[in-house]
């Protein structure tokens, strides 16, 4: 495995847009209700885990899908696809697989025992991106509802093109399992082609998740560290954990395999 560090300006594929302001800012970690139908949301029971994955640790499936070991997430990591880990003040704050000129983000939450939270955490995304200028739809794909979105340039003042630019289209997905969230973000070709998309949500369901059994206020971010061959010298320690709300790109660690 080889792993590199980087900054985000040295990039321009599609993992750069996925940190767009607008974007995860369109999480609000507030509480507040969800958006009602007069906003155009529709809502529903939450997605279960499974059967088809992803999965909760306690229930994994024993086969040979190779997976690095990112604490709380083991991901996936079969021939062909790129793993970047974004670090924001020495805290991993999540993972993206790239295949090609896609990408997944996935990122994993603490969740209430009484029930999950995607559910509210859609409609205060699709809530957040109509305010800023961008559109969401719901829409029923293979892990039960999600967001189809489309999310207008940054001004050039923050990065964006001269003069504006076309609305870049993603797609959220989200999985409820027992006492944590996961969230998934695509980006190119494959938020608005289902063939393309495939593959990542494949990806996506083979991931597993270890929440542990320490208390956690719900949507805290499941505590994420850096692959062992990354950082082998790295002390242990303990940081402060981001929550459902924009997490500000930083250096990466990226693996080729």
């Amino acid at each position: 495995m080889v792993f590199r560090r980087r900054r985000a300006a040295e990039d321009d594929d599609p993992i750069d847009e996925i940190s767009d302001d607008g974007v995860d800012d369109a999480v609000d970690d507030s509480g507040g209700d969800p958006v009602d139908d007069a906003a155009g949301e529709v809502t529903g029971p939450p997605s279960p885990a499974g059967p088809q994955g992803p999965w909760d640790a306690t229930d994994a499936p024993e086969d040979d899908t190779p997976r690095i070991d990112l604490g709380s997430l083991h991901v996936p990591a079969p021939e062909g696809v790129e793993l970047r880990v974004d670090v924001q003040d020495q805290v991993v704050v999540n993972a993206t697989l790239v295949h090609g000129p896609n990408a997944i983000q996935i990122q994993a939450f603490a969740a209430p025992k009484s029930g999950g939270i995607w559910t509210d955490v859609r409609d205060e995304i699709a809530a957040s991106l109509r305010e800023t200028g961008g559109s969401a739809e719901l829409t029923d794909g293979p892990l039960g509802p999600e967001l189809q979105a489309k999310v207008p340039p940054p001004p050039p003042d923050q990065g964006g093109p001269p003069g504006g630019g076309p609305a870049q289209p993603l797609r959220f997905i989200g999985v409820d399992g027992p006492r944590w969230f996961l969230r998934g973000l695509l980006s190119g070709p494959a938020a608005t082609d289902p063939n393309q998309a495939r593959r990542l949500i494949d990806l996506f369901r083979a991931t597993v998740v270890h929440r542990g059994g320490e208390a956690m206020a719900p949507r805290e971010l499941l505590p994420l560290r850096l692959p062992r061959e990354a950082m082998p010298d790295a002390p242990p320690g303990e940081a402060p954990r981001p929550g459902l709300e924009m997490l500000e790109r930083g250096p990466e660690i990226t693996e080729t395999r």
